[in-house]
């Protein structure tokens, strides 16, 4: 049953400022209302995001802030009206918390493209009026509707990077229809998204090749994520054998990068989706048009969508490759993670860390 006006207080880590320098910080979760939720945190995956915001490098970081979109954990108490989970059900909560629940986006259950604007699971202003605190934290009340549950079978530390980099590639290979055995897939940046396009390619029954500029990330992809080719991206040799060969790309590359190198790759109709945030998208349109092929952008999915990429990642037994860390390593984890030095996605353990 719900708590009626009562509030735990809760343990988190925070940055309190620009610096990004996280530190122990106590805060009060909202009490949670009929249709909400009360989760025990166990795990919270480390998003490039936390760096962003952590550093106030869009200009609009609400100090203290307490990053974390990458929620999992035990459900501890349940509302009155909540009739999808019950205390004990593994559950995760990704990047965003709520949203108007009414714009023709949020009927389709596409609730992060809500048309009044999703409500972030970190710095936003919820409906109640408080500022939205995340998952670097030992618990968090969420209305259920934004709530996925996780199968006992798969493991929690595991599901964390579902929540934010596994299904912001699912999404637009779904949407694509990126799922046809035998189709070619070629993949743009091997880092937290990237490492998860390989890896759901590879359940889709996708032939995969992974670009890089790197010749050491040669083996790690083939090797330990199972792609069928390594292309380094700066032969113009290598580039010029694949004209025109792929069906797909999904490109994760968040630094600058040409681009109609990469889309001359791409067969007649064929689709680029460009999930990562370059500064600025450059290319000839008669690369497009002459090929008849499409760019398009991705955020995140919906409800629905998001639960269907974790059954699925439970079905298929496809995990992503982390690195679990005590959250007294946290800023030590910023610091590799802005020099790209994690395969391929940091987990902290709040479980058994956050004291």
């Amino acid at each position: 049953m719900a708590s009626d006006g009562v509030t735990e207080n809760c343990l988190g880590w925070a940055a309190r400022d620009p610096s990004g320098v996280l530190s122990p910080y106590k805060f009060s979760r909202r009490a949670i209302g009929a249709d909400d939720i009360s989760l025990k945190i166990t795990h919270c995956g480390v998003c490039y995001a936390d760096v962003i915001w952590s550093r106030n490098k869009h200009g609009d970081t609400r100090y203290p802030f307490v990053p974390g979109h990458e929620i999992v954990g035990i459900v501890k108490e349940v509302g009155s009206n909540v009739h999808r989970f019950k205390v004990g059900d593994h559950v995760g909560v990704g990047t965003y918390v709520n949203s108007c629940r009414d714009c023709e986006s949020c009927n389709d259950s596409l609730e992060n493209y809500c048309l009044k604007g999703s409500v972030f699971t970190f710095n936003a202003i919820d409906a109640d009026g408080t500022i939205t605190k995340g998952g670097y934290s030992s618990h968090i009340a969420v209305h259920e509707r934004y709530c996925f549950q996780i199968p006992n079978e798969y493991p929690l530390a595991s599901a964390a990077p579902l929540l934010c980099a596994g299904i912001t590639v699912y999404s637009p290979m779904m949407h694509h229809k990126m799922n046809q055995p035998g189709k070619s897939l070629g993949v743009i940046g091997l880092g937290g998204l990237g490492h998860m396009a390989v890896k759901l390619g590879k359940a889709f029954g996708l032939k995969v090749s992974v670009f890089s500029t790197s010749i050491s990330k040669k083996e790690e992809a083939l090797n330990l994520l199972g792609a069928d080719n390594f292309v380094i991206s700066s032969d113009q040799q290598q580039m010029k054998a694949l004209t025109k060969s792929l069906d797909f790309i999904i490109d994760a590359a968040s630094g600058d990068h040409p681009f109609d190198s990469y889309l001359q790759l791409l067969k007649i109709g064929g689709i680029y989706s460009l999930v990562g945030f370059p500064s600025e998208i450059k290319f000839s349109p008669a690369t497009l048009n002459l090929a008849k092929r499409t760019i398009s952008g991705s955020i995140s999915a919906g409800t629905k969508m998001t639960q269907e990429m974790i059954d699925f990642c439970a079905a298929h037994k496809v995990y992503p490759k982390i690195e679990v860390i005590p959250i007294e390593y946290i800023n030590e984890a910023l610091e590799r993670l802005i020099k790209r030095d994690v395969k391929y996605r940091f987990v902290i353990d709040i479980e058994n860390s956050l004291k």
